[in-house]
């Protein structure tokens, strides 16, 4: 921060409202926030197995619930009815009947599985255990009546697969989690025949079993330098082979197939940078049809001629990257969505046969009535000399020259910002800022090199990118230097903190988003269920025990006298992944040190805030706390 003084304030509010009145001739028109993070219209539409109805979210009553029609009518209707957090997990069963969704309360993310049947409107909750977790493995639509699924009933901390009988509710144990299994797959006889397995040094095992009453026998071994760019796809139809995402010996991610007899690898499809991203796979033949990688955009290559006249037909029905999210039994009609950056997700049923889309809806057909910005691709060297890659969202009306920025940073680490539809990258932009989203080192998709390089480097190199793209952004003429913002959440959360404390002369303002503040008390209160992933997490972030201090010289709460620039901290109260106390205790120290700030604790809610109320709250008091401090617009006052 250059000036943090109540002159600069005074500065502001004389010239701020000149600034505005001379730039809002071109400025678009305010979009409401509650049409940017309000529910949507509609949005998730899945085909029922025999292609006669479609589900979809919508609200009812102002919460997401699963709504059914039949194709070709017009006869929608609500199947379920909850009336706090809004579904937004869910999935035919594969007899047509059911229609299952997860449910976890006040954001503690004990999911629980329940089942609609739709001949009877009845709901049951079929797994009713108390801090019980569950997960998906699998359906298939060869066994109708039955579903498997993986839950840490016995054990908090390990996952055990169970068969679930849909008429009878019945749960059988079919694969006992020995102490480390973090992942299970099926074969096309839908039996659970390979899992991965966590090792003491952060790598995965791959364990495969002839059938469910064999002993499992180690196939192959990702050292931590192959564990977060590999990893099982799919059994081939005649159970033989594996499809794999695998890094071994090349930097990124290639999809190979893996013959387990003879562990023969064919590659089938690979790039230098890029993991691969998606696989579309055949759901009789178990074939590879098309793979995908996200480069600056999602870039899908056919294998299969079969399908090479739909992905031209679907190519031709709308803008921006599609992605095929559901298929009927007979795979005559594809669920098709499509992402743009300036406009909503669309949806299209396409019929293979006629090789015709019919347009199902917009998930916020609003949208339309604004003027949305293009979301650009950019790239800059680090320090070091990394190449680093990102996308800026520009104002829509407004010169691209000294611009007010917000830093927004994205969660995980291991994840990535991608092209498309941001409703937080289109709310900055329309109120007047630029937005910068990176994907620093450490961020997924760029290959083993580029992920590793953010091994031990929270608060680190990872930010030292972050660092370098504001002083990019600047020296390019976009950004004014006194007017930059961090924001984010998790991760994210984590490294808005980080530029308050470590740099505090680079921002004006922060907003920290359920972001941890001691590395030390945040990696020693994981969830229970995470311990399989304890060893790669101490290999990637550091150990609590034998690098203590170090982890202490990452942690922003220790780093709290440095703090000079307001700040904005939001957290849920059940929140399983970064707890309630670790951002009590960084507010614990800015109200002793007389630091101004602003804490939103929301009861009700977890890791990120699901309930619109509650969305709608906290981007109401971030937009009049950024409008403060950079200057933007701000559509009303902030929620109380």
């Amino acid at each position: 921060m250059k000036i943090s003084n109540l002159v600069w304030l005074f500065i502001l509010m004389l010239f701020g409202g000149v600034f505005l009145l001379v730039s809002c001739q071109s400025e678009p028109t305010l979009i409401p926030r509650e049409t940017l993070f309000g529910n949507p219209t509609n949005v998730v539409p899945q085909i029922s197995p025999d292609g006669n109805m479609l589900a979809y979210l919508a609200p009812s009553n102002g919460v997401l619930n699963v709504w059914v029609r039949t194709i070709g009518q017009q006869n929608d209707r609500v199947v379920t009815n909850d009336t706090l957090r809004g579904i937004r997990r869910y999935f035919w069963a594969a007899d047509n009947k059911h229609v299952m969704y997860l449910q976890d309360v006040g954001g503690d993310e004990n999911w629980r599985l329940y089942g609609v049947n739709l001949e009877t409107a009845e709901i049951k909750d079929l797994t009713p255990y108390e801090k019980v977790q569950v997960q998906i493995v699998d359906r298939n639509k060869h066994f109708p009546n039955e579903l498997l699924i993986a839950m840490n009933k016995e054990n908090p901390q390990l996952f055990d697969v169970y068969h679930l009988n849909l008429e009878s509710g019945e749960l059988t144990l079919v694969a006992n989690n020995p102490g480390n299994v973090i992942a299970w797959l099926t074969d096309a006889d839908f039996n659970v025949r390979c899992a991965m397995a966590s090792t003491p040094a952060g790598g995965f095992e791959l364990w495969v079993r002839p059938n469910e009453k064999s002993a499992w026998s180690t196939v192959l071994t990702w050292d931590s330098n192959d564990a977060l760019t590999s990893g099982p796809v799919s059994f081939t139809k005649d159970g033989k082979s594996l499809y794999l995402q695998d890094s071994r010996n090349v930097n990124a991610g290639r999809l190979v197939k893996l013959e387990l007899e003879s562990g023969n690898i064919e590659v089938i499809a690979q790039d230098p940078q890029y993991d691969v991203a998606n696989a579309l796979i055949h759901p009789d033949e178990y074939t590879i049809q098309a793979v995908s990688f996200y480069r600056a955009r999602e870039e899908w290559t056919v294998l299969d001629p079969s399908i090479q006249a739909d992905f031209d037909a679907i190519a031709k029905l709308d803008k921006g990257d599609f992605n095929i999210i559901d298929r009927d039994n007979a795979d005559n009609t594809w669920v098709v969505s499509f992402m743009k950056d300036a406009g909503p997700i669309s949806y299209y049923a396409f019929d293979r046969k006629l090789k015709k889309g019919a347009f199902l809806f917009d998930h916020r057909p609003e949208l339309k009535q604004y003027e949305l910005t293009p979301m650009e691709p950019v790239s800059f060297t680090s320090r070091d000399g990394l190449t680093i890659h990102g996308y800026i969202t520009f104002p829509k009306g407004q010169s691209k020259k000294n611009l007010p920025l917000v830093l927004n940073v994205h969660g995980g680490p291991w994840a990535r910002d991608r092209w498309g539809f941001d409703s937080e990258a289109q709310w900055l932009a329309n109120r007047g800022y630029a937005c910068l989203q990176v994907n620093f080192r450490g961020s997924t998709g760029y290959g083993k090199e580029f992920l590793n390089a953010g091994d031990k480097e929270w608060g680190g190199k990872m930010h030292n990118d972050l660092v370098d793209a504001v002083k990019w952004a600047v020296q390019q003429g976009y950004a004014d230097s006194n007017r930059v913002a961090i924001y984010g959440g998790s991760y994210g959360g984590y490294a808005a903190l980080v530029g308050a404390t470590f740099t505090p002369d680079l921002f004006r303002c922060a907003v920290d988003i359920v972001g941890p503040s001691n590395l030390t008390t945040w990696i020693t209160s994981i969830p229970p269920y995470w311990a399989t992933f304890r060893d790669l997490l101490y290999r990637r972030v550091g150990h609590p025990e034998t690098e203590a201090e170090f982890l202490k010289s990452r942690s922003p709460l220790f780093k709290a006298d440095q703090i000079k620039i307001p700040m904005l901290i939001a957290q849920g109260a059940n929140d399983p992944r970064v707890p309630q106390a670790e951002s009590e205790q960084i507010v614990a120290a800015l109200k002793e040190k007389g630091i101004d700030h602003q804490y939103l604790l929301f009861p009700d809610e977890g890791h990120g805030f699901a309930r619109p109320e509650n969305r709608l709250k906290f981007y109401a008091a971030a937009e009049e706390f950024l409008a403060k401090h950079l200057g933007g617009r701000f559509e009303g006052e902030a929620a109380k």
